[in-house]
C-alpha cells in the first residue's frame, strides 16, 4: 500500500515520514508527477508561505485531480489544507487546487498572537468523519501557522484562534488538517491511521 508524500519544496517532510512509517506505511517521496503512479494514497504537506504551492503546476493539479477520479484519496496538511481551497490572501497570484470553495485568511484579533503556535482544541462537526473516527470532540492538536481556512460546508473539525476557522475538512476521498498530525500525540497519530485505513478501503 504505497503512500506518496509530495516534496515541493515546502514540507516537514522529515516528521511525516517518520510518523507514517511508524504506523507502518510504505511512504515514499515524490518530487515528480511520475511518482504518483501506483500510489494508493497522496499526502500533501507543508509550511510557510502559501506562495511555496506555486511549484504545484498544471501537471501536478492534473495527476491530483486524476488520481481522485480514479479513486485515490489525498490528505493535505498544513499549507496542503489551504492548498484545496480556492486561494490565500498570502499570496493572490497562487491559485489553489479548487477542490473546496472559499479563500484562506490571516488570523488577526487583539487580544491573540498571531501565528497561532501550540496546542489548541479541536471541536467536531455533528456528523460522520472516517478522518476523525475515534476522535473526541475537544480533543487537542497542535498548530502553528498564520493563515487559516473558511470554515465551509465540508468542515468537519473547527477551532478558534482570534475567529473560528477549519481545522479539518473531508468530502468523499478530500480530507485536510490545518494542525500537524505528526506533532500532535495520541490525537494526530489516530488521524493517519484513519486516513491510512481509507487508502485500504479506496472509494
Amino acid at each position: 500500500m504505497r503512500i506518496a508524500l509530495v516534496d515541493y519544496g515546502a514540507g516537514n517532510l522529515a516528521s511525516v515520514l517518520k510518523a507514517f512509517r511508524a504506523l507502518g506505511a510504505d511512504v515514499h517521496l515524490v518530487s515528480d508527477v511520475s511518482g504518483l503512479a501506483g500510489a494508493r494514497g497522496i499526502v500533501v504537506p507543508g509550511v510557510g508561505h502559501f506562495s511555496a504551492t506555486a511549484s504545484l503546476g498544471h501537471d501536478w493539479r492534473g495527476a491530483i485531480r486524476e488520481a481522485l477520479d480514479a479513486g485515490i484519496p489525498l490528505l493535505g496538511i498544513c499549507v496542503g489544507l489551504q492548498w484545496l481551497f480556492e486561494g490565500s490572501t498570502e499570496a493572490p497570484g497562487s491559485p489553489g487546487l479548487g477542490l473546496i470553495r472559499g479563500r484562506c485568511f490571516r488570523l488577526e484579533g487583539d487580544d491573540v498572537k498571531v501565528p497561532h503556535v501550540g496546542w489548541n482544541q479541536l471541536d467536531l462537526a455533528d456528523r460522520r468523519s472516517r478522518l476523525f473516527a475515534g476522535i473526541a470532540s475537544g480533543s487537542s492538536a497542535y498548530f502553528t501557522h498564520s493563515y487559516a481556512a473558511p470554515v465551509v460546508d465540508e468542515t468537519i473539525a473547527t477551532t478558534t484562534h482570534a475567529v473560528p476557522f477549519s481545522s479539518a475538512v473531508e468530502r468523499d476521498l478530500v480530507f485536510g488538517v490545518q494542525f500537524h498530525p505528526e506533532k500532535s500525540g495520541r490525537t494526530g497519530l489516530r488521524v493517519l491511521e484513519n486516513f491510512l485505513h481509507v487508502v485500504r478501503e479506496g472509494r
